[in-house]
């Protein structure tokens, strides 16, 4: 297995996308698709890859608006933890809050679970609520790669103070889940540039690590 990927910004609020597969079978995964399709796709394109799923952090409008358009284009599936379908169902009024256009896109096909390996990439599930209920990361050991979403950022985290928001849920998430992992794991965040477990553990004013 030869994974191959790629991470850029997209949509109005620079959402960071990821595709992510195995160049040998062709097989990928795309996470969290936040606008832009056209360029979305071009990565795939160039990475080679068949996209079997389009899996999401959480589901705040900025993480799905171009999930509807490539879901069309590719058959793919919708991945989502549930406790986040509240705010899946919400996605046309919370595109009307900022006042951005609303593509429809179905309900999620699979419940991702905690601990639930990906079989595309060799990745786990880690569920890490507190931005959301329902906020998952994904770790792919082999890689020392972790997609992050809006749970840990460069010296920041997450915020709590949108709907199902709680702060006591995230660093406890952060605390036992993230900062578990090897110091080496690259962490590509919701918005902004990357980042390590490591760096986060000596750095990050907002959670320490434990001990």
């Amino acid at each position: 297995m030869t994974i191959v990927y790629e991470s850029f910004p997209v949509g109005p609020l620079q959402c960071n996308c990821t595709v992510l597969g195995d160049s040998e079978s062709g097989r990928g995964y795309i996470f969290d698709p936040g606008g832009n399709p056209e360029r979305i796709m071009e990565a795939v394109e160039k990475l080679g890859l068949r996209i079997e799923a389009l899996v999401h952090t959480h589901a705040h409008l900025d993480h799905f608006l171009a999930a509807g358009r490539i879901r069309s284009q590719t058959d793919a599936r919708i991945c989502l933890q549930q406790d986040d379908k509240f705010l899946w169902d919400s996605l046309e009024t919370q595109c009307a809050m900022f006042g951005l256009p609303y593509e429809p896109v179905p309900d999620p096909d699979h419940w991702l679970e905690h601990d639930e390996p990906l079989s595309c990439g060799g990745g786990i599930c880690i569920h890490t609520p507190g931005h959301t209920p329902g906020s998952m990361s994904f770790y792919f050991e082999n890689e020392e790669l972790l997609i992050a979403g809006d749970t840990l950022f460069q010296n920041s985290v997450g915020r709590t103070d949108l709907p199902g928001g709680d702060t006591g849920k995230l660093v406890d998430s952060i605390q036992t889940r993230l900062y578990s992992l090897d110091d080496e794991t690259t962490v590509i965040t919701g918005h902004g540039p990357s980042t390590s477990i490591g760096h986060e553990i000596r750095n990050n004013p907002f959670v320490t690590a434990r001990g």
